[in-house]
């Protein structure tokens, strides 16, 4: 446990002491927030604002747990994590304490936007959902982190890694309904888009934060917070069914994946070449 706690506590210090990623936090998602609102009063969707910011809390998040991956890469890269190999350690212990480090962090950015955006008109009506919002801040936070962790432990160099990471992540973000409503897709996408597990993670997500759990399957699949596939409803609490299915599968795989890589097949000296042609 001391040692999950001490890689833990290290990637948290090395957040908070990144004071322009700090302001960047709170600054890009109002920029998206302004932007976005307008696409989504289009698509027909009640108070665009509230929802566009749900989504973005939620993308936010999603983005910081892959984070792992890059950080991961890093400290293999600069030969930190062989370091810490050396020493009497349990690679499950040090895949824990990146997950949840990782899982902290986003949780906290989320967090961030949540509160200054209490002061544009985000409000509660129940005392309990900011915690159930919270929890599934953290929620999300393990499934991606462990995704993430799963990508950094699956390659070969840090260049190879770039190329992976943009290819999965890219079509991940635009296409889960966060900066684009699904219904303005292209038909195929929106295919596409239902394979997507960040699609079902916005979903849920938006429907807590906006507290429409409640209401019928019509008016949720008119907000988009619920999917019609072949007369079958795919509702918000199914989708978090989904995105437990696909959090325990990429727990077990990146536990694994990061039990048995053999970091030395990644060369020190060309992972920083490779850092510095990118």
């Amino acid at each position: 446990m001391r040692i999950v706690l001490a890689l833990w506590l290290r990637n948290i210090k090395l957040f908070v002491r990144n004071r322009v990623q700090l302001v960047l936090i709170l600054v890009m998602p109002f920029f998206y927030l302004y932007l976005l609102s307008t696409i989504f009063k289009s698509a027909y969707i009640s108070n665009s604002v509230n929802y566009v910011l749900a989504g973005i809390v939620i993308i936010v998040v999603f983005q910081t747990s892959l984070n792992i991956a890059t950080s991961t890469i890093e400290d293999i890269v600069s030969g930190y994590m062989k370091e810490v190999l050396v020493s009497p350690v349990k690679r499950i212990q040090i895949a824990a304490g990146q997950i949840l480090s990782s899982t902290t962090v986003a949780t906290i950015q989320g967090m961030l936007i949540l509160i200054v955006g209490y002061f544009i008109g985000l409000k509660y009506t129940s005392i309990l959902t900011p915690i159930a919002v919270m929890a599934s801040m953290i929620f999300v936070g393990l499934v991606f982190s462990s995704f993430g962790l799963f990508l950094a432990a699956s390659v070969k160099s840090s260049q190879t890694f770039q190329i992976i990471s943009m290819a999965v992540t890219t079509p991940i973000t635009f296409l889960c309904g966060v900066y684009v409503p699904l219904s303005l897709l292209p038909n195929g996408l929106q295919y596409i888009a239902l394979i997507n597990p960040m699609t079902y993670a916005a979903a849920f997500f938006r429907t807590l934060t906006l507290e429409k759990m409640s209401l019928p399957a019509d008016e949720l699949i008119a907000e988009q917070l619920a999917f019609k596939v072949s007369g079958f409803v795919i509702t918000p609490q199914i989708s978090f069914v989904i995105i437990l299915i696909f959090g325990t599968l990429f727990l077990i795989l990146s536990s694994a994946a990061f039990t048995k890589v053999d970091f030395s097949m990644m060369n020190r000296s060309r992972g920083h070449k490779d850092i510095f042609q990118q």
